[in-house]
């Protein structure tokens, strides 16, 4: 059996759908590395708080060195914010370019889930709240 050929526009169509794919999936890639530096710099707010509290052999580290762990657990969430709604503007655009509707973001709900435990830790270092 001999295959039709295809024409042009079909080809430009198929390659256009392709394009569309590549650039939700290069989102989706670039919301995971986000996701992944603010989960380390979270993770590094953590490890600083815990080295000092080893070598302060105190319960809770205060004045400066609280400060600083904030700032790391800060940084982390800001970053994801900001990645959040850079995400969620070229998904936009991509919409109204394309005129389809992407499939559901996974990382988008990861995102989300990290931001919620990023803050639900920053309002224990606030105000003490659980056994952190």
């Amino acid at each position: 059996m001999r295959d039709i050929p295809r024409t042009t526009d079909e080809l430009a169509h198929d390659r256009t759908y392709m394009a569309w794919g590549r650039s939700v999936m290069a989102l989706e890639r670039t919301l995971m590395a986000w996701i992944r530096t603010s989960l380390s710099m979270i993770g590094f707010g953590f490890a600083i708080f815990k080295f000092i509290q080893i070598m302060l052999h105190q319960g809770r580290p205060v004045g400066a060195e609280r400060e600083l762990v904030l700032c790391f657990r800060l940084l982390g969430l800001g970053l994801l914010i900001i990645a959040i709604i850079q995400f969620q503007k070229a998904m936009t655009k991509i919409r109204q370019f394309s005129g389809q509707k992407p499939q559901f973001s996974l990382s988008l709900v990861g995102a989300i889930g990290v931001l919620t435990a990023g803050l639900i830790t920053a309002l224990n270092l606030f105000f003490g709240f659980g056994g952190f």
